[in-house]
């Protein structure tokens, strides 16, 4: 016969009801409409979701007008975690999560800068933006030149002729016109190797386009990429929207 307990486990066996607790552990008392904004899922979907963490009473609901409030009950945790936690060795349970969390850490402890911008253009667009040497050359001042196939190389080289690449890196994924995955080195120093994803996500007659930079080498180079990112996409959507890059050139400023 399924009890109260059952009922829990099952609520909590599936990762979108766990990152609605989340999401209402962080700020208590949202409406459906602040979930679901969150969560990037049809209101019916998460009204499924969040009826069947309140049939195991992991959360409550209150009426404010026309509103209903969520809000997070961690009761049935709580029993949970006396019943089938408690028993064991709370103090060595501890200890090795301090390792793990310790070890997490150290592996993500290197910056990275997320830049998110909306462009009224549609992802293939962006996406020929992103990787026509000519395009970009035109709002970048670099070219980027690869045939941007997984596993090949691309260049980020100067518009003045030279062809000098003053970033190199490997194509990593590459899924047109949503996901460009690729390393990023200085030619000069290869080993200090970051990465970017560029996530392009078309809604009717714009885009969002997200920029990660992650496993900077410093700081100091987070700083670095924090002021010129903004610079570079802020070209890239004037050059979209208008047809031509701004009157000058935005890292200059941002420098």
């Amino acid at each position: 016969m399924p009890t109260e307990t059952d009922a829990v486990f099952k609520a909590l066996a599936d990762p979108t009801r766990r990152y609605l607790l989340d999401r209402l552990h962080e700020q208590n008392g949202q409406t459906l409409g602040e979930l679901c904004e969150r969560l990037g899922m049809a209101r019916q979907s998460a009204t499924q979701h969040l009826g069947v963490l309140e049939a195991a009473n992991l959360i409550s609901t209150v009426r404010r007008g026309r509103e209903k409030l969520h809000y997070l009950n961690p009761v049935p945790l709580n029993e949970i975690q006396e019943r089938w936690i408690d028993k064991f060795e709370r103090p060595r349970l501890r200890a090795l999560s301090a390792v793990k969390r310790r070890a997490e850490d150290a592996m993500t402890d290197k910056p990275t800068f997320v830049y998110v911008t909306y462009i009224e253009a549609s992802a293939a667009k962006v996406w020929e933006a992103l990787t026509d040497a000519q395009l970009s050359g035109e709002y970048w001042g670099h070219s980027n030149v690869s045939d941007w196939k997984v596993g090949s190389g691309w260049e980020h080289q100067r518009t003045d002729g030279s062809a000098i690449a003053d970033v190199v890196g490997t194509v990593v994924v590459s899924n047109p016109p949503t996901r460009l995955v690729t390393t990023w080195a200085d030619p000069a120093t290869p080993e200090a190797t970051s990465r970017v994803t560029f996530d392009v996500q078309e809604y009717g007659e714009i885009v969002r386009l997200t920029v990660t930079h992650e496993d900077l080498p410093s700081q100091a180079e987070h700083d670095d990429v924090a002021s010129g990112w903004p610079a570079v996409l802020s070209n890239l959507k004037s050059f979209l929207e208008t047809g031509h890059a701004l009157p000058q050139a935005p890292w200059e400023m941002a420098h």
